[in-house]
């Protein structure tokens, strides 16, 4: 039966990160200068008024779409067989792309096609080259490259702009220094609403006669540039992403206040990518993270901090490579809301989190089926796949309290403390609950109706299985593969402070994990 874990909370009284407000967005339905663009296969409205194909304007249409082209070599870039497309396929898309700033009321359907903002190569040093995507009503499928991308428009990080164009010296920031209030590419999920992008993603392209970046675009929902993404007045707008890749990406911060956002990704469910710099902050708005459907894949993967403040936040990885619900190269910041990550290892929580969590790594995998619960919290559901490390953090949690850690009705005991150890898969069975007025599909992130979850051709084809007697997928030299997940088999050495066994999980001013998790003896 599935038990209720997480409760959204719209709003969180403590703002680490300065990338955290609503991105420059009223909360009000009504904006001034609001434009429509209406979408369909047919026609392309502005304001009413039909676009044409080549023509100028705010908003114009065309059939340029950046994509890795076939029949390419090893000086072109660094895609497999599996990224390549043909023109014929590139031609069939219809790009719609917005070139002056405003806010864009956007609806309808395209069923083979992209949404690009792109305000000129200057965008990113005008702090007016702002756009705001009211998302009501969208479906957007791309097959060849991500289905929206915003290329230009502000950073409202001057730092790292003036730093990556004079590359002068290594740059890097806390959390605590980062401000996308004034970002140039904001998402607004309209009341009520319901979003469907279905998006690829472009490997490397090289700069030519170089090996240098030209193109690279891994996410179906993807931003060049810092982006925030908020709900409106009710926050009961949804935007669900099914990604033959990752799913939500910013190449550099990811603010998030609120409205409901689902992704379903073959890699990766939200990533930003750049090192030691990239902050991702959830400050509401409720997310379902189902990642790593194809090889492998983080649930939330910043490459440099995760700030959660507030929302209900169920991230899950891949159950077969070694994989985590938060993944971050910098810190990991609890601060308020409900959060349950999943994943074969989640990385460490940092100690400054102003929220209580908890850490569970278990001395073997659990099994498919298996049903776990923290007593005294609503921690309880059953695992769709094998898990073996749990991340859980809400207002809920208490210090100095002892709870009881059931599997299977089974009391379990626990031999150490660790941080960042290897841990958990993908569970079934859990809800997110949100705010009222928003409704969740009762089995996670789901494809539209009709439609299997993407596929990742020539490249693995089904999503990898680990059977009885079949190895998971080989992993580069130097890593190793957990044991999958079979009735318990497979043991994860834990690295950690070891002591006599305890059934007694109690969270002090310095203990929040718990390794070597068993049934008591």
């Amino acid at each position: 039966m599935k038990t209720k874990i997480l409760a959204a909370i719209l709003s969180a009284g403590l703002l680490l990160t300065a990338c955290s407000t609503s991105g420059g967005a009223s909360s009000s339905n009504q904006r001034e200068g609001e434009r429509t663009l209406t979408l369909s296969d047919q026609e392309i409205k502005l304001d009413g008024q039909t676009l044409s194909q080549d023509g100028e304007g705010a908003v114009t249409l065309s059939h340029d779409i950046v994509y890795y082209h076939d029949n390419t070599g090893e000086d072109y870039g660094e895609g497999t067989q599996a990224d390549m497309h043909t023109q014929e396929e590139a031609d069939a898309h219809t790009v719609v792309t917005i070139r002056e700033a405003g806010t864009y009321r956007v609806s309808g359907t395209l069923s083979a096609g992209q949404l690009a903002i792109d305000l000129g190569s200057e965008a990113k040093r005008d702090p007016e080259a702002v756009v705001t995507l009211v998302l009501d009503g969208v479906d957007i499928t791309c097959t060849v490259a991500p289905a929206v991308i915003f290329y230009n428009v502000y950073e409202c990080d001057e730092a790292w702009v003036a730093y990556d164009e004079e590359e002068t010296e290594n740059y890097s920031v806390q959390p605590a220094d980062v401000d996308t209030s004034a970002a140039g590419a904001n998402v607004v999920l309209a009341d009520g609403s319901v979003n469907q992008v279905n998006g690829s993603y472009v490997a490397r392209i090289y700069k030519e006669g170089t090996t240098k970046k030209l193109h690279k675009y891994d996410g179906a929902f993807y931003s060049k540039m810092s982006m925030n993404i908020d709900g409106e007045t009710e926050g009961t707008g949804t935007l669900s992403i099914v990604a033959d890749n990752e799913g939500l990406d910013s190449e550099l911060h990811l603010t998030i206040n609120g409205g409901q956002i689902n992704i379903q990704a073959q890699n990766d469910g939200i990533n930003t990518n750049e090192d030691n710099v990239s902050v991702t902050t959830i400050n509401g708005g409720a997310l379902q993270i189902n990642a790593g459907l194809g090889e492998e894949g983080d649930g939330i993967d910043s490459n440099g901090h995760i700030v959660i403040n507030g929302g209900a936040v169920y991230s899950m990885a891949s159950d077969h490579s070694p994989d985590g619900g938060l993944d971050a190269d910098g810190e990991i910041l609890i601060n308020g809301g409900q959060v349950a990550a999943l994943g074969v290892r989640n990385d460490a929580v940092s100690s400054d989190s102003k929220q209580l969590y908890i850490e569970l790594s278990f001395a073997s995998a659990l099994p498919a089926g298996a049903s776990v619960g923290l007593e005294g919290t609503s921690l309880s559901f059953t695992l769709e796949k094998g898990a073996q490390s749990i991340l859980y953090s809400a207002p809920e949690l208490e210090q100095d309290v002892s709870y009881t850690l059931k599997v299977d009705g089974a009391v379990q005991q626990y031999t150490g403390h660790t941080s960042g150890g290897f841990g958990g898969g993908r569970p079934g069975g859990m809800d997110v609950q949100p705010p009222e007025g928003m409704e969740l599909p009762e089995d996670g992130p789901q494809p539209p109706e009709g439609q299997e979850p993407p596929q990742r051709p020539e490249n693995g084809g089904e999503p990898p299985q680990m059977p009885d007697g079949q190895q998971p997928p080989e992993l580069p030299e130097g890593q190793s593969h957990p044991q999958p997940p079979q009735g318990g088999s497979g043991q994860f050495h834990i690295d950690g402070e070891q002591g006599e066994p305890s059934t007694d999980f109690m969270l002090t001013d310095s203990i929040r994990s718990f390794s070597g998790i068993a049934e008591q003896k």
